[in-house]
């Protein structure tokens, strides 16, 4: 696998722009068929699962070469205080994420035939929500610190696999992932949030993914890999 740091910024932040971009629109591409075709909760969220799923397995193991695959600005933020990426570039792999994934929604509703962006209504927000995106991004992170550490090769599907796991054990269904969770403040449809609930998620994806690298540290430092 090469190293990003050797590829050009550009190159790089490219990668994470796209990366989210298709990542959002996974998700809110497949919620929308989900609702159109089935009444069923549970299967438009079992649908949901297995797109999302199966697009960061695919999404990482081919953009992973060229920007590390954060896609994420709360794996960014943990990348950067473990000086594994650099102040500059965190400055812009972040809004490269944030406004990939607001183009992934714009690009789902146009591909079912609704406005681009829509204001977000679903009400998501109290304890049990936001103790399940600390939980669900705490998740997530560790997973792919463990497996960057242990076997780098397996993060894809580490990642793919700890996202439709806690789709379904989180009371939030697990965005764990700012950008994404601002990109679903702007749809309307089965995978979307309210806006004013945006910064509740925002906040405790970020704290579930400081604790994350806090137990990182304990578990995996003297660790032999």
């Amino acid at each position: 696998m090469s190293d990003p740091r050797s590829l050009p910024i550009s190159a790089r932040i490219g990668a994470e722009f796209l990366g989210t971009l298709l990542l959002v629109a996974a998700v809110v591409g497949s919620g929308i068929m989900a609702e159109r075709l089935t009444k069923d909760i549970a299967v438009a969220l079992l649908a949901n699962t297995f797109a999302t799923a199966a697009i960061l397995v695919v999404l990482i193991t081919i953009l992973a070469p060229v920007s590390g695959a954060h896609f994420n600005p709360a794996v960014s933020l943990v990348f950067a205080l473990r000086r594994e990426l650099p102040p500059r570039e965190l400055a812009l792999y972040i809004p490269a994420q944030v406004i990939g994934g607001i183009a992934g929604t714009a690009l789902a509703h146009l591909m079912f035939d609704l406005a681009p962006l829509l204001p977000g209504l679903q009400p998501r927000n109290g304890a049990t929500q936001w103790l399940s995106e600390i939980v669900a991004t705490f998740a997530l992170v560790l997973a792919i610190l463990g497996g960057m550490r242990f076997r780098p090769d397996a993060v894809p599907w580490l990642v793919g696999l700890v996202i439709a796991s806690a789709y379904w054990f989180t009371a939030s269904t697990s965005f764990a992932n700012p950008a994404v969770t601002l990109a679903r403040g702007f749809t309307t449809t089965f995978s979307g949030i309210a806006l004013g609930d945006v910064p509740g998620f925002v906040i405790a994806e970020f704290a579930g993914a400081f604790v994350a690298a806090a137990a990182a540290l304990l578990l995996f430092a003297r660790a032999k890999p």
